[in-house]
């Protein structure tokens, strides 16, 4: 039984194009911010992001669902991690004036995209246990109530969400530090929702606080 079920989920086409795309231009941003706001050196985050991209995709090809998850969350992790410590140098150097004011204008500008991408990955990554379960139709409980799926709308009734709505969602809260159509059922969810809206806070307040020099 376990391995018929094994072997059906091999069949399944998850999109990872976007994911793929995102990860990538979320390491390449995190290499080209101020130096001082970087884990290590500038280079750090992205390479990781390569050196894993690689087995992923090996894995994608394969079929091996599993390890494609393990490194999916892997790299998600990775940039995460880019992010989180970038944010932490941001307002170390704001206080403590270590970088040009045009430096840290840039850099917070690159950090606030970035941390729309990094959620975008990570609602695409939780909602209803991960791409497979959905796309395979045995997905767990929504974290996510899209406005699709609140109506019985002629032509929508098979509706899955893509990468966009998820990142449509990650916009949303990054901007208005709530999601606006998209209701958010699960403790986890919110838990995330919750931290992308605290750090898109404080990158503003940075950028406000630079912007009528107080600091």
């Amino acid at each position: 039984m376990q391995e018929s079920h094994f072997s059906d989920n091999n069949h399944i086409k998850v999109p990872h194009g976007a994911f793929l795309l995102t990860v990538l231009v979320i390491g390449i941003l995190l290499s080209i911010i101020s130096e001082i706001l970087t884990l290590g050196h500038s280079w750090t985050i992205v390479s990781l992001v390569v050196i894993l991209l690689v087995p992923m995709v090996i894995s994608m090809i394969r079929g091996h669902h599993g390890w494609t998850r393990v490194f999916s969350l892997g790299i998600t992790g990775v940039i995460t991690l880019g992010l989180v410590s970038s944010v932490s140098f941001l307002i170390y150097a704001l206080f403590q004036h270590t970088a040009s004011a045009t430096s840290l204008f840039r850099s917070a500008g690159l950090l606030w995209i970035v941390n729309m991408g990094v959620f975008a990955v990570w609602y695409w990554e939780i909602d209803r246990g991960g791409p497979l379960k959905r796309h395979s139709g045995k997905g767990e409980p929504s974290d996510f109530l899209f406005p699709q799926m609140t109506f019985e709308i002629p032509g929508w009734e098979k509706w899955n969400p893509s990468f966009l709505d998820y990142l449509y969602l990650a916009y949303n809260t990054n901007t208005a530090f709530s999601p606006t159509d998209t209701m958010v059922l699960s403790k986890r969810a919110k838990i995330f929702m919750m931290i992308q809206s605290s750090i898109s806070l404080l990158i503003v307040a940075v950028l406000a606080a630079r912007a009528i020099n107080i600091a």
